[in-house]
């Protein structure tokens, strides 16, 4: 199957450093496009296979990788069912999965995974938004193939206002510089640091995309997701998720993406001293 006919579907990665909270983003996004009535996928490429736990009120599904080795690499006979299923507000969920333990990569498990949906899911087809929850630093290898297999159109980026995910979010600018991929915008996730709001701004300023998203530190989030939930449905009234609807309808609007240029180191730390 292929995607590329599909040109009014909404194809988009999430990227940023290990623990900046690519999957509460993610998956609450998804729940407000869900909420608005959009047909969305989520699909998480972590090994830990979190992405979508919040969506299915704390249940852990069966992963991609791990059907494939019941199956025996019988790729075509697994079923839509078997690897996807319905969270809240209607958010179709599957976790790729990783290796076994001390065996293989959790980049090649992604390769797998990508085309067992490609030919076993109808619902991809039908789907308004794709999103991808892709773990890790950079953008290389495995975890680039929804990218290179033209699944993902364009990124988003989370970061604080914090030195190491900023260096970690000016990296991932650079691999989607290679690979010829626009930056939709950049969403800070705030870890209380110094002058964060405003370091994150005039890093997202210096790449020249927009910050769409400033989210502050809530105990609301992870109340949530103690109970299974995403904040949009657990706690549907609170401010932090009048924030994610308000990011989701900016993901689903934002056109005028560009391919980035990652900044000098240099440049990059004198943006963080204010």
């Amino acid at each position: 199957m292929s995607l590329k006919q599909f040109t009014s579907q909404k194809r988009l990665a999430v990227y940023g450093k290990g623990g900046i909270g690519k999957s509460t983003t993610a998956s609450n996004m998804a729940a407000a496009l869900g909420e608005m009535g959009k047909k969305v996928m989520l699909i998480g490429c972590d090994p830990k296979s979190d992405s979508s736990i919040t969506l299915l009120g704390g249940r852990r599904i069966p992963t991609i990788m791990d059907t494939v080795r019941e199956r025996k690499n019988k790729i075509d006979s697994i079923k839509e069912e078997d690897v996807i299923f319905e969270g809240f507000g209607g958010v179709r969920c599957t976790e790729v999965g990783g290796p076994e333990p001390g065996i293989g990569c959790a980049g090649r498990g992604i390769i797998v995974a990508v085309e067992v949906l490609m030919k076993n899911s109808p619902f991809m087809k039908k789907a308004d938004v794709l999103i991808f929850d892709v773990p890790g630093d950079i953008v290389c290898g495995g975890f680039a193939v929804p990218i290179t297999r033209k699944m993902v159109r364009e990124a988003y980026i989370i970061t604080s206002g914090e030195y190491m995910p900023l260096y970690a979010a000016n990296n991932i600018c650079r691999g989607l510089n290679t690979l010829k991929t626009p930056l939709g915008g950049i969403i800070c996730n705030e870890r209380e640091a110094a002058d964060e709001q405003e370091i994150v701004q005039r890093f997202a300023d210096a790449l020249g995309v927009p910050m769409l998203s400033y989210i502050p530190r809530n105990r609301i989030v992870q109340q949530c997701e103690r109970a299974g939930k995403s904040v949009i449905e657990a706690s549907p009234s609170s401010e932090a998720a009048s924030i994610y609807r308000g990011l989701a309808a900016k993901v689903l609007m934002e056109k005028d993406n560009k391919v980035p240029e990652a900044l000098e180191d240099a440049y990059l730390r004198e943006l963080t001293l204010l």
